[in-house]
C-alpha cells in the first residue's frame, strides 16, 4: 500500500506562495513530493503548476479542455488497491503525487484546478452518476454555462467533453460543490436538498485542506 500524502491544493502560506497574484508550488512541497514519490511525481506537480500559472487568460472551454486532458493522463487505480481503503477522496496533490486514483479523484482535481483558474463555483458540480455500460457507480465533473443550462461533462472514461444529452451511458444521481447538494437530473442543476456538508467524505477532504493550511506544513499518515 502506498503512503498517503496529505497536502492540500490551496496552500497560500508556507507550501505554495502567491506572487503577483499567481500561485506556484514551493520548494518545500515539491521536495516532499519527490522524496515520497520520486522525480516523476515532482514533474507532474510542476506541470500542474504550469497550467495554473499560464491558463487564466483562456476561455472557460479552453480551460476545461486543457485541465481535462492533463488529468486524464493519470492512471485509474481503485481505492482499495491504491490506498488500502474502500473509499477515499484524495486531494489534488495526493492524486498527482501518487500518480493515480479513481473517478472521484479525477473529478475533484479538475474541480479545484478550474476553480483556481477563475471558473466560479456556481458553474461547477461534482456529479455522482451510474455508468450504465459498466453497471457501476461513477463520478464526473459537470460545467453549467448558465443557470439551469444543459451541463458539459468532464470524464476520465471518455476524453471528449460532451453535453449531458450525448452521454446516454451516464445516469445522474446527485451533484455538489463547495456550496450545496442537489438531486441531479440530465438537464439543469436539479433540486437542491441541502448543503454539501451532508457528504462525509467531502467534509473530510475539505478539513484536510484546512488543517494543512493552518499547520503550514505537509503531513503524512
Amino acid at each position: 500500500m502506498l503512503s498517503r500524502f496529505f497536502v492540500p491544493f490551496f496552500i497560500i502560506g508556507c507550501l505554495a506562495l502567491a506572487v503577483a497574484g499567481e500561485l506556484y508550488i514551493s520548494k518545500a512541497l515539491l521536495n516532499d513530493v519527490k522524496k515520497m514519490y520520486g522525480e516523476q511525481a515532482g514533474k507532474r506537480v510542476l506541470a500542474w503548476q504550469d497550467i495554473m500559472l499560464n491558463s487564466k487568460g483562456l476561455s472557460d472551454q479552453q480551460k476545461m479542455e486543457k485541465v481535462n486532458r492533463f488529468f486524464n493522463q493519470l492512471e485509474f487505480i481503485s481505492d482499495i488497491k491504491h490506498w488500502g481503503m474502500e473509499d477515499f477522496w484524495a486531494t489534488p496533490v495526493e492524486f498527482l503525487a501518487s500518480g493515480g486514483g479513481d473517478c472521484e479523484d479525477f473529478s475533484i482535481a479538475k474541480y479545484y484546478t478550474l476553480r483556481e483558474l477563475g471558473i466560479p463555483d456556481r458553474k461547477l458540480r461534482i456529479t455522482y452518476v451510474e455508468a450504465l455500460e459498466l453497471n457501476q457507480a461513477h463520478m464526473v465533473l459537470s460545467y453549467y454555462s448558465r443557470p439551469n443550462s444543459e451541463p458539459l461533462i468532464l470524464d476520465n472514461l471518455k476524453g471528449e467533453i460532451l453535453p449531458a444529452k450525448q452521454r446516454k451511458d451516464l445516469k445522474p444521481v446527485y451533484n455538489f460543490n463547495g456550496d450545496g447538494l442537489w438531486v441531479a437530473k440530465q438537464r439543469g442543476k436539479g433540486v437542491r436538498v441541502g448543503k454539501a456538508d451532508r457528504l462525509t467524505l467531502w467534509v473530510d477532504l475539505r478539513k484536510r485542506f484546512k488543517a494543512s493550511v493552518e499547520s503550514g506544513k505537509a503531513s503524512t499518515r
